[in-house]
Parts: structure tokens; C-alpha cells; sequence
């Protein structure tokens, strides 16, 4: 289609590239907010759901935490819980992003904003 046009072929296909690129980053984005990850504490008592862009969807507490004055230690797990949600979120977020730029054939450990 653009043999014989030189440089504004070479062009063309690098804008094609570039805007395929850019669709497969957006469907990426879309598709972290679909993929849930569970983080925990405590032994699986506190456990903590957010999608793979970080945002935390819900908190599971077992009940057996809330005895006596242990508000602090309840507070802890909680927090510790989120923290595992987001921490596991942003490998999966690197790891989606490594297979985005390997099927485009870009090299390895290109960062791409996610």
C-alpha cells in the first residue's frame, strides 16, 4: 500500500504502530480495573480486595478479632491487609504491562505509563 513512497511510508506505518499501540494501552487500563486482587493479615482474618490499579473494593474482617481491647492490633491488620492489596495490585499492574510491550515486540523493562 505505501510501496514506493520512501520516508512517508516508514511514516505511515509508524503512525499505524503508534495508534495501535495506544488502543492496546487504553484496553490494558481498562482491563486493570477489572482484575481483582486480594491482599491479607493476620493469617487470613483481615483481607483486603482492590483492583489491580490500586483501588481498594473491600475488607474482610473474621469476626474473632473484635474481642476484648485490641483496637490497636485490629487497626494494624487492617492496615496491613491494604497494604498487601496494593503492593500485590502493583506487580500485577508491572506484569500486565510486560506482556502488553512483549506481544508489541518492544524490549524488555520499557517503561510505559500504566
Amino acid at each position: 500500500m505505501f510501496k514506493g513512497l520512501g520516508a512517508m511510508g516508514d511514516m505511515a506505518k509508524m503512525m499505524k504502530a503508534a495508534t495501535e499501540m495506544q488502543s492496546k494501552m487504553s484496553e490494558m487500563q481498562d482491563n486493570l480495573h477489572n482484575i481483582m486482587i486480594v491482599g491479607e493479615s493476620g493469617a487470613g482474618l483481615v483481607k483486603a480486595t482492590a483492583t489491580a490499579k490500586g483501588e481498594l473494593k473491600g475488607l474482610d474482617i473474621d469476626p474473632s478479632i473484635f474481642s476484648g481491647d485490641d483496637k490497636e492490633v485490629v487497626e494494624d491488620l487492617i492496615l496491613a491487609a491494604i497494604k498487601d492489596a496494593q503492593q500485590k495490585a502493583a506487580e500485577r499492574s508491572q506484569e500486565e504491562m510486560a506482556k502488553l510491550t512483549e506481544e508489541m515486540g518492544l524490549p524488555p523493562g520499557m517503561n510505559l505509563p500504566t
